[in-house]
């Protein structure tokens, strides 16, 4: 039996220490989504701008590429341990750049996942390109695609066009990145906006759901899964980001900011969730529970 490296008191939030791919491999269990943002292998001694100064690109040693063929295996065993922990029924989001979400295309297709979508997220706030030599960066890709190309996925279309002002949502998202407010435990290199994820959870699944993040860093997808009533287990290597993690799961304990946060990712361009969606707290969570102690 797998020992967490934290858990939630009602359960709904789990947090393992290790390499995903060897944890992964440990217990049978499946879930119904699963969202990775792996290393972009960008970290190349470039330069950012954050908050109005000059930083380093660089975000760790994990972040570097090892080249061609080591990057591309790296990218399908990991796809490969998810995919024998998705449901038949499950899908998969991948977040990247030009730097990595070519591989990870190629590898979903070798290993027999349909694509769905590219989805761009267009940031509305990126930071300035200091070289003033070629066009701002302002964009990511995030993949989604099925395990199982003959049995259909769970899309919740009707929900997304509603919150898109009544027609069908498109795979250009205009959406900023991480705001002031989602910094208040810590902050992590490559952190994901709560509202980009949770519309990428509405979307895909269900409440009780079960969501896998391999790469959790500050658990933004466990973070809105619960907010969002859904299970969550998160994996990674570096305490550091664990213990921020686990310091945001237990912030959302109190009502008042967990109440604050749903209203801010509720909130949308086009449309705002609050009245669509009923969340129920105080109900309990259905379902078998992971086989992690």
């Amino acid at each position: 039996m797998l020992h967490s490296f934290y858990k939630s008191t009602n359960h709904d939030f789990t947090l393992l220490q290790g390499d995903c791919i060897e944890l992964l491999n440990q217990f049978d269990f499946q879930f119904d989504m699963i969202f990775a943002d792996p290393p972009y292998f960008l970290s190349n001694g470039g330069i950012s701008v954050q908050s109005g100064k000059q930083v380093s690109v660089n975000k760790g040693i994990w972040d570097k590429s090892q080249g061609f063929e080591k990057d591309n295996k790296f990218n399908f065993d990991w796809l490969s341990a998810c995919r024998h922990k998705l449901k038949e029924n499950g899908t998969i989001w991948i977040s990247g750049t030009y730097h990595n979400i070519f591989s990870v295309a190629q590898m979903l297709t070798e290993l027999d996942f349909r694509i769905l979508n590219c989805i761009t997220w267009a940031k509305t706030n990126p930071p300035p390109n200091l070289s003033c030599k070629f066009f701002t960066h302002s964009t990511e890709f995030i993949l989604w695609a099925r395990k199982n190309k003959k049995i259909t996925h769970y899309y919740n279309y009707e929900l997304m066009k509603e919150i898109n002002g009544g027609t069908q949502m498109r795979d250009l998202w205009s959406l900023p990145a991480i705001g002031r407010w989602e910094k208040s435990c810590g902050k992590h290199p490559t952190q994901k906006p709560l509202p980009l994820l949770a519309r990428i959870i509405l979307a895909s699944t269900k409440e009780n759901a079960w969501v896998l993040d391999p790469f959790t860093g500050s658990s933004t997808t466990g973070i809105a899964a619960n907010l969002l009533r859904r299970r969550f287990l998160g994996i990674d290597k570096e305490i550091d980001f664990l213990e921020l993690s686990k310091k945001r799961r237990e912030e959302i304990d109190n009502i008042r900011i967990r109440d604050d946060y749903r209203e801010k990712i509720c909130k949308y361009p086009n449309k705002s969730l609050n009245g669509i969606l009923e969340l129920h707290y105080d109900e309990p969570y259905l379902g078998i529970d992971l086989p992690i102690e």
